[in-house]
């Protein structure tokens, strides 16, 4: 055994997730690298000397370097989870539609494992936002999210009223169905489906993204990362929800107010590849790109090997700029490889 130990989270309920997990599984034991998994999925992971079995809690990954992550975005932000009190940092393989958090698709499985035994990846940094929930003035509940913390309507029949809150200072009343409060990296997600802007990861700031508002000012805003945004509930409206990444939920009183501000934990991605996020962005929404020629300085050549992918081209591990970079021998707890 080399020391190593590898959290490996997956979407056991589809045979082809489970399939690869598989793969991986094998892959890291051979190499005489510990690889955890969770209860849940531990008997259809199948396994056998070199695993170890924990409960799915936050404490997880614990001890780990690296958690390995397999499935759509759903199943990213449920590593997410389990890899932010650790500080380890998140690999993803995307197996569903989309995923703009993973770093690899189903094919790259090979390449995945070769690189992680190799320690062969660098670290990044994401930013995160706290959420305070307060009801008459005392704190009723706590929460996080990766991607966005939505203040919404608990029920379909009836408008949900706000007033908007940045810095203190009341912006504007607003009624409709919400108002969701994202990171960069949710502005892809939520945030970008109610007509929010596309951030590049790399910039800090905070979103706030109104959801149908009925109000003649319900723009999206991007606000410093040191702004705290705020939501109030108001006391003649019926009763909402706030769901942190879609996952976690707060009844929401009338009355209650929601204050977002920027996380005091980061949640860390591996990366494999340094590819500009413009290509994410292209490959992941197939945006055309034909006929490109590239800029005043790009030769034909140049422009020719550039990886820039066609419309609906998937390429194999698109990357993304990063909030800070390091070598994950400096960034990650436990054993390093000498």
């Amino acid at each position: 055994m080399t020391g190593r130990t590898v959290l490996v989270v997956a979407h056991t309920g589809r045979p082809a997730a489970l399939r690869s997990a598989r793969l991986v599984v094998d892959g890291l034991v051979e190499a005489g690298i510990v690889v955890r998994v969770l209860e849940a999925e531990a008997e259809e992971l199948l396994p056998h000397p070199g695993i170890e079995v924990v409960p799915a809690e936050p404490g997880a990954a614990k001890g780990c370097e690296l958690a390995i992550v397999l499935g759509g975005d759903g199943t990213l932000l449920r590593g997410a989870e389990l890899v932010r009190d650790a500080r380890v940092p998140m690999l993803g393989v995307n197996l569903g539609r989309v995923g703009f958090l993973a770093e690899a698709e189903r094919e790259d499985l090979g390449e995945v494992v070769d690189r992680v035994v190799r320690f062969d990846y660098q670290v990044e940094e994401r930013m995160t936002l706290d959420v305070v929930v307060r009801v008459n003035g005392d704190v009723v509940a706590t929460n996080w999210a990766l991607n966005e913390a939505a203040v919404e309507k608990a029920s379909r029949e009836r408008m949900l009223e706000l007033v908007a809150e940045v810095d203190g200072r009341p912006l504007s009343r607003w009624g409709g169905d919400g108002v969701v409060c994202a990171t960069p990296t949710g502005s892809t997600a939520y945030a970008f489906s109610a007509g929010g802007p596309v951030v590049w990861p790399e910039v800090e700031a905070l979103l706030m993204v109104p959801i149908s508002a009925h109000a003649l000012f319900a723009k999206p805003l991007v606000v410093s990362p040191r702004s705290v945004l705020a939501v109030e509930v108001l006391p003649e409206t019926p009763k909402g929800v706030l769901w942190c990444d879609g996952r976690r939920t707060v009844d929401l009183p009338p009355g209650a107010r929601v204050e977002v501000r920027r996380g005091a934990e980061p949640i860390r991605l591996a990366r494999l590849h340094e590819a500009p996020f413009t290509n994410r962005l292209v490959a992941k929404f197939a945006l055309p790109v034909r006929g490109w020629r590239g800029g005043p300085h790009d030769t034909p050549e140049a422009v020719e090997a550039a990886d820039v992918p066609e419309a609906g081209e998937l390429p194999g591990s698109p990357g993304t700029g990063p909030d800070s970079v390091v070598s994950p021998r400096d960034a990650v707890p436990g054993p390093k490889n000498p």
